[in-house]
C-alpha cells in the first residue's frame, strides 16, 4: 500500500515544478513565473515496492484565471534507464529516503503500468497525504480497459489501447469522447471544490 512520509523535500515538489513547467508545450501560462498550490490528486501502488507513484493537480494562479494542471510524478532512488532527457523533472532530497529523481511519469512504464492497471479495474487509488487508505472519489467510467468477449480479447483490447493523460484539467463529470476514463477531484484557490477528467482511453 502506498506509505507517505511526514518528512521533507529539497526542492519541495512545487519548486520542481514551477522550473519545468514553463518549459512544456502544453502549459498555459504567460510569462509570469507561475503561482503554483498543490490542490488534490491521489497515488497508486509499485506492486514491487520501488517507485512511488503520484498523479498530483498543481493550481497556477499567476494568470488571470487560475489554471489545474495534472502532472503524473514517479519517484525513484536510481536514474530510469533509458528515459529521455525530457522525462527528469527535477531531483530532490527527501528526508527518509535519500536523492529522489522526480520523473514525468507519462514516460515511466510503471506509472504507466498501473495507470492501465486502474482502468482495468486492477489497481486501487490511495489517498494522496494518507498512508495505506484507498481513495473512493477516484472513480473509473465507462468500459474498463481490457474487457471484451472470447478468451484473448481482454489482452488483445489492453494492447491496441491508448491511453491519454489530460495535462490541462477542465471540469467534467465523464467523458463521451472515449471508452473509459479516470475522473477524480481537486480544489480552486477560492476553496470550490470540482472534478475531471484525468486519463482517458482510446481504443486502438
Amino acid at each position: 500500500m502506498a506509505t507517505v512520509y511526514r518528512t521533507t523535500m529539497k526542492p519541495t515538489k512545487l519548486e520542481l515544478l514551477t522550473d519545468w513547467l514553463p518549459r512544456q508545450s502544453w502549459y498555459a501560462g504567460g510569462a509570469a513565473v507561475p503561482d503554483l498550490s498543490r490542490a488534490g490528486g491521489f497515488r497508486l501502488d509499485d506492486p514491487e515496492g520501488a517507485v512511488g507513484i503520484e498523479f498530483m493537480v498543481a493550481v497556477d494562479a499567476a494568470g488571470p484565471e487560475p489554471v489545474a494542471y495534472l502532472v503524473p510524478l514517479s519517484y525513484r532512488g536510481a536514474p530510469l534507464e533509458g528515459a529521455p532527457d525530457e522525462a527528469l523533472i527535477g531531483t530532490s532530497e527527501h528526508g527518509v529516503l535519500g536523492t529522489r529523481w522526480v520523473y514525468d511519469g507519462v514516460h515511466d512504464p510503471v506509472l504507466m503500468g498501473q495507470l492501465h492497471a486502474l482502468l482495468r479495474g486492477e489497481a486501487t487509488p490511495q489517498q494522496q497525504s494518507v498512508s495505506d487508505t484507498p481513495d473512493p472519489t477516484v472513480t473509473v467510467h465507462g468500459t474498463t480497459l481490457g474487457t471484451g468477449t472470447g478468451p484473448d480479447a481482454g489482452a488483445e483490447a489492453a494492447a491496441g489501447a491508448e491511453v491519454h493523460v489530460h495535462r490541462v484539467l477542465a471540469v467534467a463529470e465523464t467523458s463521451e469522447e472515449s471508452a473509459a476514463c479516470v475522473i477524480a477531484g481537486w480544489t480552486w484557490p477560492n476553496g470550490m471544490a470540482a472534478r475531471g477528467v484525468f486519463a482517458t482511453v482510446t481504443p486502438g
